[in-house]
This record gives structure tokens, sequence and C-alpha cells, in this order.
């Protein structure tokens, strides 16, 4: 682990506050009729959020650009099979396993893509929370199995949310040491993100399906405006953590988001949540402390 880099209290409680406002915008996909358009509809408003923040603080260098322009096609892929696991599971089990599993495949690729080798305690971090999270989705394991689809959309989510996480990590990096910012990179992903999966989700809908998306936009979008933002300044902090802390440890730390969405999904969506996932609960808390104390 670089020297230049270490996970202090600040950076934990900022990314622990982002990770409170990622699950609330997943819990607020979840809720809906129509998953994929209410995904589209979230990442719509967010880039309308965050245009004139992007006219305030300026475009990125070119150093970041193409990092950006790598993100863009990898989040496609995510908001699909996003979708689709909302789809077919329950935020529970899904949210966990998507979430849960990623920062360990970060720490596992860490070394060789970002120069960044976790110390022990930072890797028993990574392992608790990872451990812990699987608890939390699994707490009905007999009862996950029968939802094969949404595992595999989920475990596939997993690696692509891994995938663009040391892209963006990367290039955040890359703008923040070309004098740039990490709020610059992040408004204009935003801006040029929402536009791509919302389109996608026009293109593959006929007439009736684009009039439905119309009406549905009028009655949902003041919700889905405060999910954009939410999704906004979730990342934004993610990647602003990322140029202060190892990506690793930022990865595991934001996946801390399965508790708050556990609570939401037990007392918005009333999903059941036991013992096992209290326990699962308390791991990541350890896990937690661990990655602080690495």
């Amino acid at each position: 682990m670089t020297t230049d880099l270490a996970l202090t209290w600040p950076v934990v409680l900022a990314v622990l506050c982002g990770a409170a406002l990622h699950a609330g915008w997943n819990a607020l996909v979840k809720s809906s009729g129509d998953k994929p358009l209410d995904t589209a509809l979230v990442h719509l408003m967010g880039a309308l959020v965050a245009v004139p923040l992007l006219l305030i603080v300026g475009l990125p260098g070119p150093a970041g650009l193409p990092y950006i322009a790598a993100s863009l096609v990898i989040h496609i892929g995510y908001y699909i099979a996003l979708a689709g696991a909302y789809q077919h599971g329950d935020l529970g089990l899904t949210y966990p396993i998507m979430r849960g599993f990623a920062p360990l495949l970060v720490a596992l690729g860490s070394g060789s893509l970002l120069g960044e080798s976790p110390s022990p305690a930072a890797w028993a971090g990574v392992i608790g929370i990872t451990t812990g999270v699987a608890l939390v989705g699994l707490a009905k394991p007999g009862e996950a199995l029968h939802h094969r689809k949404a595992l595999m959309f989920a475990f596939a989510n997993a690696g692509i949310i891994a995938v663009y996480t040391v892209v963006d990590g990367l290039g955040v990096r890359a703008e923040v040491a070309a004098g740039g910012s990490a709020l610059r990179y992040v408004m204009l992903l935003f801006v040029l993100d929402g536009i791509a999966y919302p389109l996608l989700v026009w293109l593959r809908r006929g007439p009736e399906g684009r009039a439905h998306i119309l009406a549905y936009a009028r009655q949902r979008w003041p919700l889905a405006a405060v999910g954009g933002s939410a999704s906004i300044g979730s990342y934004a902090i993610a990647l602003w953590a990322m140029t202060r802390a190892p990506v690793a440890s930022v990865a595991a730390l934001r996946e801390t988001s399965v508790l708050f969405a556990a609570v939401l999904g037990t007392v918005l969506l009333k999903e059941a949540f036991g013992l096992q996932r209290a326990i699962g609960t308390a791991v990541i808390v350890a896990g937690v402390m661990a990655l602080r104390l690495g």
C-alpha cells in the first residue's frame, strides 16, 4: 500500500455517508413497478442535476477522458444487469451479492492493476465485509437457489462493478494528477451516463411503451430526481475517497451500503430480516474496523 494513501476517519465517515445514499436510490428502483424504466429515469434526472454543476466546476482535462469513455460503456452493462437482478429477486438478496463480492475482486486485482498491495489487516477487512455481505444477502440459502436468474445477474454485476471501480479509480487519479478535480470527472461522467441507458430503454420499447415512459416520468420524476442526486453524491464521495485512500479499501468500505439496503428493504419493502443477517451485520462492522486499522 502506497504511503501517501491512507484510510483516515474523515474518509471512512464520508464513504459511509455515500453508502447510505447508494442504498437509498437502489431501494427507490426496487420499489417501482418498472425497474428498467425507473433505473433509466433516476439516471436521466441525475444527468439533469449534473449539468448545472458541470457548468460551475468545468470540464475535466484530457487525462481523464479515456477513462470516462471506457466507464460509460461498462456502466451500460451495469444498469442492464442491475435492472435484471431487481426484476427477478429481492433487494435484500441481489443488492448484497452485487455490492459485496465486487470489492474482493478489486482487491485481488489491485496489486497488478493499481500498484497497491493491501496490508494483512486490510485484507481481513475486505474478506470480512465480503463474508458479512454474503451472510446478509443469503440469509435464506435454500430460497436464494430458487432465484437463479437473480443470482446470475447479481454475480455478473459484481464483476462489472469491480471493472468500473478500477477504471474510474484510475481515471479520477489521472484527472487529479493533471491538476483537475474529482468533481469534474464525476459530473461529466454522470451527464453522459445519464443519456446512454435511458436512450437504450427508449429504443427498446415500441410506441405504446414510449407513451408509458412519458406518463410514468410525469408521475415519478420528483422521486427520480432525489434518487439521481443521491447517486451523484454517492459516487462523487467514493471517487474523491479513491484519491485519498487505496481503491480496494474504499471499494470495500462503500459496500457497507448493504447494511442500509437491508434496513430499507425491511422497513419500506417488508423484506425479512433475521438472525443470520444480524450476524452478517456484525461481521461487516468488524471488517470496517479492520480496514481502518489496515
